[in-house]
C-alpha cells in the first residue's frame, strides 16, 4: 500500500487577508496573507485506511475536519499561496507516514552489567577518598 496520494486543486480553498507581517505601507493595502484550507473527513481523493490515519494524526490541528494552514511570512502572495501549499503538503506526509516498527524488549547483556557496577564501585571509592574523616 503506498500513502501517495493528489489532492486536486478543487478541493483546496484559499483566502486572503491583509497581513501583519512584512512590506511597509503596502501591507495597508495587499491581501497578502494566505489560509489554505482543505477538507481530510469529506475528501474523495484520500482512501479510506489513510483517511483513518490523517485524521488521528492531525487531531489537534483539524477544526471540523478541515485542515487549515496560514502563511504571512512573505511580502508577495504568490509566494505565500506557494509557502502555503508546501506547508500543506509536508504536513500531510509527516501524517500519512506508516508508524515506526515496534520495539523489541531487550535485556542488557552480563557484561555491560559488569562494567557499570564496576564503574559505579568505582566511582564510589573516589567520592568515599575525598570525605574528612571524624577521627581526625
Amino acid at each position: 500500500m503506498s500513502s501517495g496520494f493528489v489532492i486536486p486543486g478543487t478541493e483546496l480553498r484559499e483566502r486572503f487577508s491583509r497581513s501583519s507581517g512584512p512590506g511597509g505601507q503596502g501591507v495597508n493595502t495587499a491581501d497578502s496573507r494566505v489560509e489554505l484550507s482543505w477538507d481530510v473527513a469529506g475528501s474523495p481523493s484520500v482512501p479510506e485506511w489513510l483517511r483513518d490515519r490523517l485524521l488521528a494524526r492531525l487531531g489537534r490541528r483539524l477544526a471540523g475536519g478541515v485542515l487549515t494552514v496560514a502563511v504571512s511570512t512573505q511580502r508577495a502572495q504568490l509566494a505565500n499561496r506557494a509557502e502555503a501549499r508546501e506547508r500543506l503538503a509536508s504536513l500531510l506526509r509527516a501524517a500519512s507516514s506508516p508508524p515506526p516498527p515496534r520495539r523489541r524488549p531487550t535485556r542488557p547483556s552480563r557484561g555491560s552489567v559488569e562494567r557499570r557496577l564496576s564503574a559505579k564501585k568505582q566511582r564510589s571509592q573516589t567520592k568515599k577518598g575525598r570525605r574528612l574523616r571524624s577521627d581526625e
